[in-house]
């Protein structure tokens, strides 16, 4: 039985999907008018873990993800850059395909774009409307009445009447009640719009989640995700506008991610710590930054540094230094799915950590015994064990001699040229020149390993 931490009664709860084993997760995705940052890669990374084990635990996934391509940012920036919306939506949607690829994130099984549901958005306003839960104001736009949903704050453990106007709610004066958000947006003159019976405009943000995942999963559906920044009031008013509408729960589970901090600091970008998934991944590879991030509980804060960086980076290589102890295994899939039923101690393991709300350190703990026990007995079971426990958190797949080399592109000097004149003064046993070619290429960051009559290098 898979246990999960329920942001909304904040507590860890037996999980049983609705319709088992159909599972419906929806995730809060990308508003698109710049590159990914490393906050988005922890969401993208943590969610994209949950989905494949789920998946490896026997459960027919439905994994939605949309993409926010309408909102002030977006407009804004497209007029700065002088392009239409699309152009720019288009191009930062394709980069942030780029990022997932590159981190290994599966495509979801659907990734619905906000514009292309505005007439949903419409009829759920409508009917917010007509029960009385949303109202046009003086100014041309719709708001939701909030003290009209007498649940509103559940989700965020927050009493309506502590929540105080001019702190993390913005005051309007055309509002009936300063808590009160909005629904759809009188259209501004040079801005895109939408026909409606209010009006010509555009939707606010909380409401395209409320629609795209009632169009995709339904009114009543397992998992909803999202960033912990997301809890308030993104998520909160979702589910106000959701129940209210639909009067029913809108997910049994809420599930949030937590912050990544730079240098043990808040991400800002005018404190000069903001850095773009590109950025991190001209220094490391993408492998490294996604291990890093397993590496933590995905509802713990995570502090991102050159050291953590590297030390995650050091703890990969171990694993692939392991791999790399054994010919790459035809065999691999079959011995591991062997494993599996026969409830191996490491499987039997790996599960129970992964099946505690997903916890990834104990369950990356378990693969180090495995790696540890494959450098000893360097054997196909521990091989395909160590590769299919990676496989189900998407890591450890690339060809390890690959990995431990890395790019050869960067290396102004030539390894194998230096790997022959050491295997010379070996032979002619200048054992000096033998530990100064070492001791040099050493210092370049290059280790060299003999076995069995070969030389085979890898980076430190």
């Amino acid at each position: 039985m898979i246990k999960l931490y329920n942001s909304l009664t904040r507590k860890k709860e037996d999980f049983t999907p609705i319709a088992p084993p159909k599972v419906n997760m929806y995730v809060c995705g990308m508003t698109v008018y710049d590159y990914c940052h490393i906050g988005h890669a922890r969401s993208l990374v943590a969610f994209d873990m949950i989905n494949r084990y789920l998946r490896f635990a026997g459960y027919d996934v439905n994994f939605v993800r949309n993409i926010t391509d309408i909102d002030d940012k977006i407009i804004a920036r497209a007029n700065e850059r002088g392009i239409t919306i699309g152009e720019l939506t288009t191009e930062f949607i394709d980069a942030m395909h780029e990022d997932c690829d590159a981190l290994n994130v599966m495509a979801p099984d659907h990734e619905p774009r906000a514009t292309d549901y505005i007439g949903g958005m419409i009829e759920m306003i409508e009917t917010l409307i007509e029960k009385g839960l949303a109202y046009e104001a003086k100014n041309g736009d719709v708001y939701y009445r909030v003290r009209k949903f007498p649940e509103y704050g559940k989700l965020s453990n927050q009493n309506i009447d502590d929540l105080r106007s001019g702190e993390r709610i913005a005051v309007d004066e055309h509002k009936e009640d300063p808590l009160d958000f909005v629904l759809w947006k009188r259209a501004k003159e040079g801005e895109p719009a939408w026909e409606s019976p209010f009006g010509n405009g555009r939707p606010g943000w909380h409401i395209e989640c409320s629609v795209m995942s009632k169009e995709k999963l339904g009114e009543h559906f397992d998992i909803h995700g999202g960033g912990m920044d997301l809890k308030f009031p993104h998520h909160e008013c979702e589910i106000a506008q959701s129940e209210g509408c639909h009067d029913t729960p809108m997910a049994n589970f809420w599930m949030h991610n937590g912050f990544i901090n730079i240098d043990n600091e808040k991400m800002s970008k005018s404190l000069g710590n903001f850095f773009t998934i590109r950025e991190i991944l001209a220094r490391y590879p993408a492998e490294v930054l996604r291990f890093f991030i397993l590496n933590a509980h995905y509802r713990t804060h995570i502090n991102y540094c050159d050291e953590t960086i590297e030390q995650s980076e050091n703890a990969l290589k171990r694993f692939y230094t392991a791999l790399n102890q054994v010919a790459i295994e035809d065999r691999d899939e079959a011995l591991f799915d062997k494993a599996i039923a026969e409830n191996h101690d490491y499987i039997v393991r790996f599960k129970e950590a992964m099946n505690d709300d997903f916890n990834t350190p104990l369950a990356l703990s378990v693969m180090h015994e495995v790696a540890a026990q494959l450098n000893i007995h360097k054997d196909a079971l521990h091989h395909a064990i160590l590769k299919g426990l990676g496989n189900v958190l998407g890591i450890l797949t690339e060809e390890p001699k690959k990995f431990l080399q890395g790019d050869q592109a960067d290396l102004d000097f030539d390894i194998d040229a230096l790997i022959i004149k050491r295997n010379e003064a070996r032979a002619n046993k200048d054992w000096a020149e033998s530990d100064r070619i070492r001791d040099e290429l050493k210092e370049k960051g290059i280790v060299l390993e003999d076995k069995d009559g070969q030389t085979t290098w890898r980076r430190i």
